[in-house]
């Protein structure tokens, strides 16, 4: 396959270059997308045209409608990994790139990733993404042993429940052998769809094949994997275009295997040492365009989870929690063995929210959102097509409440200080009061009153 295929790029650019829409198209889109059956990229478009505050005010709010009524307030809770930075790739904007002589390379061991781990369990997180530099010095079976180390941790009988991976693109046969680990979604951003650019920020080693990286979702498919996760480096191109490229890229995926990306990230360029290019960002996204893209993609992907890492300030994530991010890492580090010592130094880019994970969540509860540990869709085989098969038609919703205030039930039992667990659970309790569905608000009972009585890992 080539990119050719299903990237128009003529037409991409030509859409991404119109002029805004007048306010009677603009009312007829956000129309369409209150249906929440997702927009045609050429909709998005003219969505992502708007430049006018308070037309771009519309589009966040019928976002908001659309997140509230999928996901309603649970946030999903995680944590990165990070097992090293060996890298051979020489990308301009990240500090791991080859040619960074002044960063001190680390590899963790086994031990040392277990001690990582153990670390993360007692902050309470259930959930992991692996990530490592690409090299050699990094192959399949380092990413599978680790994935099995994570898993084999217990820390006071609690232990790492999911492990979402976002390494460097395989093959068709090594997705195969990574999906016999059990992963959750596998991760891996295009950083920019533009050709021409791309190979100007990648100039040499293996992810300077842009073909290779723009089809590893189709190998990972291919090879069973059920849920995928794509991404943006926001600041390499155009950003209409690249939102453009990224929805006709799901919309591929959706063609093809019959089910669109489970995740998508949407990091923005941070400074990063020994990083040229962040320096002077080429295509910089203000903070007014960043949240008119995160209300586009919610109303365009109504199902598709919206990740926000640490990258952000404190306020503004705090903000696009509204407005469509439904998954949001925690207490982050990007070093090399960060959770356990001072390795600042060794950071892949800087943080914008330092928050401590109870701080996050504290903050999260005061404002009415429910921080959710459930895994329980992947363990219960709800992914894929299966999982958007019960999303579409609102389905998905009589699982994910209950399990989400079940699963942050106990995170307020045995990780809580008592100012959190107090408005923790008040909030809980309010939920399930105000739950109308007479069969959710019975199993979410049942789920409390067991992990109350020291049940751990409730799940349906």
């Amino acid at each position: 396959m080539t990119h050719s295929q299903f990237l128009d790029y003529g037409r991409l650019k030509a859409l991404s270059a119109q002029d805004a829409p007048d306010p009677a198209r603009l009312k007829a889109i956000l129309a369409k997308a209150s249906e929440l059956k997702g927009l045609t990229t050429v909709e998005a478009a003219v969505l992502l045209a708007v430049k006018d505050p308070a037309q771009i005010r519309l589009i966040m709010e019928e976002a908001e409608r659309a997140k509230e009524t999928i996901y309603g307030k649970r946030m999903v809770m995680f944590a990165p990994l990070y097992t090293g930075n060996h890298c051979s790739n020489n990308c301009t904007y990240c500090g791991f790139r080859r040619d960074n002589t002044t960063l001190k390379r680390r590899k963790l061991n086994q031990e040392e990733i277990a001690e990582q781990t153990r670390c993360l369990l007692r902050e309470g997180h259930k959930r992991l993404l692996i990530i490592s530099g690409e090299s050699g010095a990094y192959p399949l079976k380092f990413l599978t042993d680790s994935i099995d180390t994570v898993y084999s941790v217990k820390e006071e009988g609690a232990s790492i429940r999911r492990i979402n991976v976002e390494v460097a693109p395989l093959g068709v046969e090594e997705f195969r052998e990574l999906k016999k680990h059990n992963i959750g979604t596998y991760i891996c951003f295009q950083e920019t769809y533009d050709p021409e650019l791309y190979r100007a920020y990648h100039p040499s080693g293996p992810k300077a094949d842009f073909e290779y990286r723009l089809f590893v979702m189709h190998r990972a498919m291919e090879a069973g994997i059920d849920d995928v996760g794509m991404g943006i480096l926001f600041g390499l191109a155009d950003y209409r275009y690249e939102v453009l490229a990224m929805l006709e890229h799901a919309a591929d995926l959706e063609r093809r295997f019959g089910c669109g990306p489970h995740t998508v990230s949407v990091p923005r360029i941070e400074p990063a040492s020994g990083a040229p290019l962040t320096e002077d960002i080429p295509y910089p996204v203000d903070d007014d365009t960043f949240r008119n893209i995160i209300a586009v993609l919610r109303l365009s992907l109504p199902y598709t989870g919206i990740i926000l890492s640490t990258r952000e300030s404190e306020k503004l994530r705090t903000e696009l929690f509204r407005y469509g991010v439904s998954q949001i890492s925690a207490g982050s580090k990007t070093s090399i063995g960060g959770y356990t010592e001072e390795a600042e130094e060794t950071g892949q880019f800087a943080l914008g929210d330092h928050r401590s994970m109870e701080e996050v969540i504290s903050d999260l509860v005061d404002r009415g959102f429910i921080p959710s540990f459930c895994t329980g869709c992947y363990r219960m085989g709800r992914v894929g097509q299966d999982f958007m098969d019960l999303a579409k038609p609102g389905l998905i919703k009589h699982y994910c409440l209950p399990n989400g205030l079940v699963s942050f039930a106990e995170y307020l039992h045995d990780y809580a200080g008592k100012e959190t667990k107090e408005k923790g659970f008040a909030l809980i309790e309010k939920l399930a009061r105000e739950e109308q569905n007479e069969k959710v608000r019975r199993l979410i009972r049942e789920g409390l009153d067991k992990t109350n009585a020291g049940g751990r890992d409730i799940y349906l």
